[in-house]
């Protein structure tokens, strides 16, 4: 589907007492038709600003502060805190604390020298609302079960601890969804307030096949194969493990993928974002014990650890936890696994390749991702028990217990990648927290929050949008013309005053999706809103509204639009869903 050319025009006039429009002067193109919305347009002339408007990215980052006990610390301050960004310090414009899943104090935010404070609302003392939560606090988890890498019974055992921590340790308002990794994601359940809901749903996953009895059952063969007669011979040897390294190289490249597009999918959520990994670990580099049994066993010199290297994924493993913390994500993981036990250990395995070390090398290259993926994201890993309960409460205290450090970021938006460290001012203390964060353009933002409408249809809409559909109109090629108008709310807009007029400056994004999963591009377009002075009482109380022509396949469709108020430096996001068609 694609927008049609429409040439909009200025607001003229104020219909009924209560819609003001945009004229739109159209002429209808015939290209052939692309899968999703293509938005074009141009104002009728140029905007006369005066008024300046510097887009200002909050960056906000979740801080887990611990003695040298281990044990949470509560009642600091804002004071008791340094942030320093690519090693320079930055001022802290806003703090927030949470305690026992509620808010510790009033969101304060500074505004040059000014402090504000925002109180909490009067509440009996009772009640527990999500509502106490910002939109921009409150968390998304998802629970990831990764069928791939991970044994039945070691999941199955897991998952015990797991439905008891969803039942009983996340907070009002907290949402959760859950996901299958099976050689490609499955969403198994959407986004719910109701964890009860995710625990239940474990029991159908726990039914399913699992993938981890055959990677372990094929690299005892590969052991096995390498003191066999035929491959005695380095070099058959040799190629024997690069096979397998290969092999297994390809597999943990598809799972790094799914991770990653899981990451840039919850981009444009509002507030924390967290992974709940379960698997039995993902490995670092493909096939390394492998290559270390064989330079152990070697008597020639060769040594085979060098060519382990060439499947070193450790650049893969950094690049996602780069767009993790990009993305206000972290991985909080779980070995499954357990207490291990060794391979050298079985009869059936007892050989020069099967020693105690070479399963220490295993273990160790299986266990390094998903601690690598969870301190670098501030999350935490759960390895080396058998009962993850008592880990799960360590999540369960990041998710109820934290400080969030926000600083204003006016960069337009550079895209580098830049390098965070928080410090507290009293001594004895252990701060953890994610390593860094993308400086992300505003359009590059709006794009992430359209396509996580589409996804996963969050509610965030502080301007009111609303979006009506006018009766589609079939094309000879099968495709259908449908009208959409987004509905404005002008006095949500902030309007500036410039001679005789108020002018909001907004931009509007609009992306669509079908039924099979196709997606358009985001496009962009300029919402032109000029108000006379005279005609200001009543335009607060009407409502701009912006046409647009789309050219749709025949089915299911789901619509998201977002505009942002440049001014006002406020976003909203709306989504309709459609069937086009008979």
């Amino acid at each position: 589907m694609s927008l049609e050319r429409i040439r909009y025009g200025l607001l003229a006039a104020m219909l009924g007492g209560a819609v003001v429009t945009a004229a739109a002067d159209s002429q209808e193109t015939e290209p052939p038709a692309p899968p999703a919305p293509v938005a074009e347009s141009q104002d009728a002339r140029p905007e006369g600003e005066f008024f300046e408007s510097i887009d200002v990215n909050v960056v906000n980052v979740e801080v887990y502060v611990t003695d040298k006990n281990g044990e949470r610390v509560r009642g600091l301050t804002k004071d008791d805190f340094e942030i320093y960004q690519n090693g320079k310090p930055i001022a802290i414009t806003n703090f927030y604390a949470v305690e026992g899943g509620r808010p510790a104090m009033p969101l304060v935010a500074e505004v040059g020298d000014a402090k504000a404070e925002m109180p909490e609302p009067e509440l009996p003392p009772s009640a527990v609302l999500p509502s106490e939560i910002p939109e921009d606090q409150r968390l998304h988890l998802v629970v990831y079960v990764d069928n791939w890498n991970i044994k039945p019974f070691n999941r199955n055992r897991v998952f015990t601890g797991l439905r008891e921590f969803l039942r009983n340790r996340l907070s009002p308002g907290d949402r959760v969804m859950l996901m299958t990794y099976d050689r490609e994601p499955h969403v198994r359940r959407e986004f719910t307030a109701d964890p009860a809901i995710i625990a239940a749903a474990l029991f159908e996953v726990e039914k399913m096949s699992a993938n981890g009895a055959r990677l372990e059952s094929e690299r005892r063969e590969v052991l096995r194969a390498l003191t066999a007669q035929e491959t005695q011979q380095q070099g058959n040897r040799m190629m024997l493990a690069r096979n397998y390294a290969q092999e297994l190289h390809n597999d943990m490249t598809f799972s790094i993928d799914a991770l990653r597009e899981l990451v840039d999918s919850l981009a444009g959520l509002p507030g924390r974002k967290a992974i709940l990994h379960v698997s039995d670990g993902l490995e670092l580099v493909p096939g390394e014990d492998i290559f270390y049994a064989l330079q152990e066993a070697d008597q020639t010199g060769t040594s085979a650890m060098f060519e382990s290297r060439n499947y070193d994924l450790s650049r893969r493993y950094l690049e996602l936890i780069a767009a993790a913390n990009s993305n206000r994500v972290s991985f909080y993981t779980i070995d499954a696994s357990g207490l291990r036990t060794p391979t050298a250990a079985s009869a059936e395995s007892r050989d020069s390749l099967g020693s105690g070390t070479v399963d220490s090398v295993y273990w160790t290259n299986l266990q390094s991702t998903i601690r690598l993926m969870a301190e670098g994201t501030g999350g935490h890993a759960i390895f080396n028990t058998n009962d993850p309960r008592k880990g799960l409460e360590l999540v369960a205290d990041d998710f109820r217990n934290y400080y969030s450090l926000g600083y204003s970021l006016p960069s337009g938006g550079t895209g580098r990648y830049n390098k965070l460290e928080v410090r507290t001012k009293r001594k004895g203390l252990t701060v953890r927290h994610r390593e860094g964060f993308r400086d992300k353009p505003v359009e590059t933002r709006m794009a992430d929050s359209i396509n996580a409408a589409l996804e996963f249809d969050f509610d965030s809409n502080p301007i009111g949008l609303q979006i009506e559909r006018g009766e589609e109109r079939p094309r000879d090629d099968g495709y259908y013309l449908v009208p959409i108008s987004v509905r404005i709310p002008i006095g949500g807009l902030t309007l500036v005053p410039q001679g005789r007029l108020h002018v909001a400056r907004a931009r509007l994004f609009v992306s669509a999706r079908d039924e099979e999963g196709g997606r358009s591009e985001v496009q962009e377009a300029r919402v032109p809103i000029e108000i006379p002075d005279e005609e200001m009482p009543k335009a607060l109380e009407a409502v701009f509204r912006y046409d647009m022509t789309l050219i749709m396949r025949r089915g299911g469709q789901k619509l998201a639009v977002g505009l942002r108020d440049e001014y006002g430096q406020v976003s909203s996001f709306a989504v309709k869903t459609m069937r086009i068609g008979p």
